[in-house]
């Protein structure tokens, strides 16, 4: 009796079973790749919180420079021992609207924006993320992490913390970090004693520390420091200084 032949019995496809493997991996990879974003923002959250009382020990900038150069010089000052006109001055020369805007200055940004990016637009607040929790140089990445820390710095710290901070880690001269360290560097006093005249020459050289003088000046900086003079004024007249007076 003829039987059927039984047909040759199929084996299981093997993509199936090598995708999974696959599929295991990236999955993992991913929930990695999120504890370690997880793990930076809540590093970053610390910080926030720590330095709203606690002063900034160092930043990576003056790291590079202390490396560069062998040393630098950097002298922390309270709020209170900084003369109240550097703190008009330093408003007036890089960011009028620092009592008014959260962190972000959106009229000086749509101006650098119809202007071709060629005019700066940054905040004081900015700054202060940039100088004290990132590093230097152009990018996308960190732009877009001053991005996300310049709010929560706007939230935790006050505007007087701001500045306090800003004018104890901007740069004057090369190496030369801080008010105090800048009063004793240009003019040999305390950052307390510094007069109109001389807090306007230390906001004059601050876009460009490293190619301007405040002891001797340039006529640009002779210029400049005659309109933050005015400007300080005014913002001590309207009251825009209210926010760190």
């Amino acid at each position: 009796m003829a039987t059927t032949p039984k047909k040759p019995r199929k084996g299981k496809d093997p993509a199936p079973l090598l995708a999974a493997p696959a599929r295991f991996a990236r999955r993992r990879v991913l929930r990695w790749a999120g504890r370690v974003v997880l793990g930076v923002a809540g590093l970053f959250a610390v910080l926030v919180l720590l330095f709203s009382f606690l002063n900034p020990p160092v930043n990576i900038y003056q790291l590079q420079e202390s490396a560069r150069l062998g040393a630098v010089q950097r002298d922390w000052v309270a709020w209170e021992n900084i003369a109240p006109v550097m703190g008009r001055s330093a408003v007036a020369a890089e960011d009028a609207n620092f009592c008014l805007h959260w962190g972000f200055d959106m009229n000086a940004i749509r101006a650098a924006v119809a202007q071709g990016g060629n005019r700066g637009a940054s905040t004081i607040s900015q700054q202060v993320v940039k100088n004290v929790f990132l590093w230097h140089g152009r990018s996308w990445l960190r732009k877009a992490m001053e991005g996300m820390l310049t709010p929560a710095v706007e939230l935790i710290w006050s505007k007087q913390r701001i500045l306090e901070v800003y004018l104890n880690v901007a740069e004057f001269d090369e190496g030369v970090f801080g008010v105090q360290a800048a009063a004793r560097h240009y003019f040999n006093v305390n950052a307390r004693d510094l007069s109109p005249l001389q807090a306007a020459r230390l906001a004059a050289i601050l876009p460009d520390p490293k190619g301007r003088s405040a002891s001797n000046p340039s006529n640009f900086v002779r210029n400049r420091t005659r309109s933050i003079i005015s400007g300080a004024e005014t913002i001590g007249a309207d009251g825009r200084d209210s926010c760190f007076r």
